[in-house]
């Protein structure tokens, strides 16, 4: 139908939870490195070890588990023993293990836009994690296209709309994360709806685009097919 809309949905902390999962981590390793570093410091160097990991390792538990052996060397001089390694490395492997918990309101907004637009999934992180989770969400089936990327930037959601052959004044982008979900996707002619979470990640965050035409900010995903019955009408 020429008039079919694409809604794209980013996933973690937008379909399912995921930052909890990193935060708790976070505060065992704090705990394991203890007698070698403050907290603050500790959080401090592991935020620095993210952010200069990036580039190498990408977004996902994999990276982090990295960034946190990294930290736990830097911290300790190199005297961190072998036990506390094994440990961060089955802090990751809880991670990767841990169930799908879909966000309230999910399945009903998923399942009220399908049909009525194409839908797609467009996450970034590890490819097998999250072709894991979303196999376990149970939502897989409902969309028209799954896109798993690197990292999200304008020329990424380009790339994609032009794939799928998407006409961007008829593509809105879904998620929690304003720098990755909203900002980009508006920068390549989309429309970019924020759905705030809980917790953010600090690398996440980003200025709304407050006054832009194509910026909208909902409460929950109990009300975006409501708010995208406005964006057609």
């Amino acid at each position: 139908m020429p008039d079919r809309w694409t809604i794209a949905f980013d996933a973690d902390d937008t379909l399912w939870h995921n930052e909890r999962f990193f935060r708790s981590t976070q505060s065992r390793f704090v705990e394991l490195l203890r007698d070698h570093a403050g907290e603050d410091h500790l959080r401090e160097r592991l935020l620095a070890a993210e952010r200069r990991n990036l580039g190498r390792y990408g977004f996902g538990v994999k990276g982090f588990v990295l960034s946190m052996i990294e930290t736990a060397i830097e911290v300790s001089d190199a005297r961190v023993p072998a036990t506390a390694i094994s440990e961060i490395m089955a802090m990751g492997r809880d991670m990767l293990a841990h169930p799908i918990e879909l966000l309230p309101g999910v399945r009903e907004a998923v399942e009220a836009l399908s049909g009525a637009a194409r839908l797609m999934l467009v996450t970034k992180g590890d490819l097998l994690d999250q072709e894991r989770k979303l196999a376990q969400s149970g939502l897989g089936d409902a969309f028209d296209a799954v896109e798993i990327v690197s990292d999200k930037t304008a020329p990424v959601y380009a790339a994609i709309f032009a794939r799928h052959a998407v006409a961007p004044a008829r593509a809105v982008m879904v998620g929690n994360s304003l720098k990755s979900d909203v900002i980009p996707v508006i920068e390549a002619g989309g429309w970019g709806i924020h759905v705030p979470f809980e917790a953010t990640w600090e690398l996440e965050h980003a200025a709304p685009p407050l006054g832009h035409p194509r910026f909208r900010q909902i409460d929950s995903l109990a009300a975006l097919p409501a708010e995208v019955a406005r964006l057609r009408a």
